[in-house]
C-alpha cells in the first residue's frame, strides 16, 4: 500500500462508508489503547518540531501574516461543518506532528464528537483553538449585544469543553469586521482579529484535490497565515501532498501561540 493511500485511510477512514452515510465514523482503523493516542505508522514521515525561537511581541490590532523573518507557516482551519473532516485534521496532526490552529464555530457538533481525542492536543499546545463565533453570522450586521453573545457563547463552549477560551485571537466570519465589531470583541477579550494572507480556496462548493493543491503551492510561504476549512472531506485525501510542499520549502508549521507574544 503506498504512503498516500495509507494516510488517506488513516485520516478519512473508509471513504465509501463515510460519504455514503454522511455521518462521522464511530470507529478507528487502529487500536489506540487506553491512552487514546494513535501509534505512529511506519512510512508516514514525521515533521520535526519547529524551532520557535523568541516570540514576536504584538499588540492589539488585525494581523494578516506572521510578523518578522523566519520560515514559519500558520495553517488555520475554520468552521467545522464536517465532523469527518475535523477528525481527519486531528488524526493528521497526531500522526505527523503538524501544529494547527482551529478557529472554532462552536455550533457544529463535530467539536463535541471529537472532544476526547482533540483535548490532549489542545492541552499539549500542538493544536490551538480560536474563536470563530457561535454559528457564523456576519458580525457587521449585528447589534453590539448580539456580537458579544456570539463571541461569548463560543468562548464559554471552548472553556467548558477544552479548558481554553481562545483569547486574544478571533476570526470574524467571512472576514467581515469593522471598528465597532472589534471594539465589542476587545471587550470580550479578543483584541486580535486574525485574518490571512493565503487560502486553500476551499469555500467553493465544487472543490477537488488538484484545486486545493494548486492553492497550497501558491500560498504555502514563509510567515504566511493560510486559511482552510473543516467543511468538506476533500482535504483529507491530500494531507501527505500538503506536507510534501511544507517539507520541500523547509517550512515549519506553527500555531499562533508558538510564535506570537500577546
Amino acid at each position: 500500500m503506498d504512503r498516500r493511500r495509507l494516510l488517506t485511510m488513516l485520516a478519512a477512514g473508509t471513504a465509501a462508508t463515510l460519504l455514503g452515510t454522511g455521518e462521522a465514523r464511530a470507529d478507528f482503523p487502529f487500536d489506540t489503547g487506553s491512552s487514546g493516542i494513535v501509534p505512529q505508522i511506519p512510512g508516514i514521515p514525521q515533521i520535526l518540531p519547529p524551532n520557535f525561537g523568541p516570540k514576536t511581541p504584538i499588540g492589539p490590532g488585525t494581523i494578516t501574516a506572521l510578523p518578522g523573518d523566519g520560515n514559519h507557516l500558520a495553517l488555520t482551519i475554520d468552521d467545522g461543518a464536517s465532523s469527518e473532516t475535523i477528525r481527519g485534521f486531528i488524526d493528521f496532526a497526531r500522526n505527523t506532528g503538524a501544529r494547527l490552529t482551529f478557529f472554532v464555530t462552536a455550533y457544529y457538533p463535530g467539536w463535541l464528537d471529537h472532544r476526547d481525542v482533540l483535548r490532549p492536543l489542545v492541552d499539549s499546545g500542538q493544536i490551538q483553538l480560536g474563536n470563530h463565533t457561535w454559528d457564523h453570522p456576519d458580525l457587521t450586521r449585528l447589534s453590539g449585544g448580539a456580537i458579544a453573545d456570539q463571541l461569548n457563547r463560543c468562548k464559554d463552549f471552548l472553556w467548558n469543553q477544552y479548558g481554553v477560551d481562545g483569547t486574544p485571537f478571533y476570526r470574524p466570519p467571512y472576514g467581515r469586521h469593522n471598528g465597532a465589531v472589534d471594539a465589542v470583541a476587545a471587550d470580550c477579550g479578543y483584541t486580535i482579529p486574525t485574518m490571512w494572507y493565503g487560502t486553500l480556496n476551499d469555500t467553493n462548493k465544487v472543490i477537488n484535490e488538484d484545486m486545493l493543491l494548486d492553492a497550497a503551492r501558491q500560498w504555502f510561504r514563509a510567515q504566511s497565515i493560510v486559511i482552510g476549512h473543516a467543511n468538506r472531506p476533500t482535504v483529507t485525501h491530500i494531507y501527505d501532498q500538503l506536507m510534501d510542499i511544507v517539507r520541500e520549502r523547509s517550512l515549519q508549521l506553527v500555531t499562533l501561540n508558538d510564535v506570537l507574544a500577546t
